[in-house]
Formats: structure tokens, C-alpha cells, sequence
């Protein structure tokens, strides 16, 4: 089965839909607070998600290092060209991501001004779907 077939899966299992709410902080923010603090909003989301996954609708979630660990991947001629994070050029980042199923986007869209991120970042409410749509 193709990648395009588990996503058509994905979106259409018993009349749900499946979304990625993305958490794009700003860059260096991190590095910028406490551990105390960093902890606390770590804490803060482990229980969001322990919470999504009571009510039924949390597929995944996960927090992502910051772009320091990163790397960056593109093909040149044929050639892959590798480029090591900190991406200097960039202003916000990736830090991790729920993966839902929903009834609808606008459920969706409730539960990410749930989200505790919302307070310090930017949640991104992204519906999964193949590229040419």
C-alpha cells in the first residue's frame, strides 16, 4: 500500500479526518527560559496530550529537539547537500506535534486554543492530505 492510500486512510476512517497541530515556537526561545520553566510546559503538554488521548482523538504526539540537532536535506544534481542546524536564517522552529482525528476542522481548530503552547507559540492546525490537492 502506497503512502497516499494510509493517508486516504487516515482521512477517511469512519467519517473522521485526521490533523497535525504543529507547535512552531520562535527560534531561541528555549534557550531562553529557566529549565524550571521549560519543565513546566513540558509537564503542561504531557498532560494536554494524556488528556486528547482520554477523550479518543490523539493518534501521536511528540516534542522535538531544538534545530540545533536538526539537519536540513536537499538534492543537488543528484547529490544530497547537507546542512546542519542552528538554521541561523530561520525565525521560528518546529517543536513538536499532535496528530488527531477529528469530526471536523473546526474541532480541530477548538483544540488547539486548548493547547497550553498556544500561550508561548504558535499552533498550526494542518488537515493530512496528498500534495496535488
Amino acid at each position: 500500500m502506497s503512502i497516499g492510500n494510509n493517508v486516504h486512510l487516515l482521512r477517511t476512517r469512519g467519517g473522521a479526518m485526521s490533523f497535525m497541530l504543529l507547535i512552531v515556537e520562535p527560534s531561541g526561545q528555549r534557550e531562553a527560559r529557566s529549565e524550571a520553566e521549560g519543565r513546566r510546559r513540558y509537564d503542561s503538554m504531557l498532560r494536554f496530550s494524556a488528556e486528547l488521548k482520554a477523550r479518543g482523538l490523539l493518534t501521536m504526539s511528540q516534542s522535538l529537539t531544538t534545530d540545533v540537532k536538526g539537519a536540513r536535506v536537499r538534492l543537488r544534481g543528484g547529490d544530497p547537500v547537507v546542512v546542519d542546524g542552528p538554521f541561523t536564517e530561520s525565525k521560528e522552529m518546529v517543536g513538536g506535534f499532535f496528530l488527531l482525528t477529528c469530526g471536523t476542522r473546526a474541532e480541530a481548530i477548538a483544540i488547539a486554543g486548548q493547547c497550553p503552547a498556544a500561550e508561548w507559540a504558535t499552533v498550526e492546525v494542518r488537515e493530512l492530505g496528498p500534495c496535488f490537492e
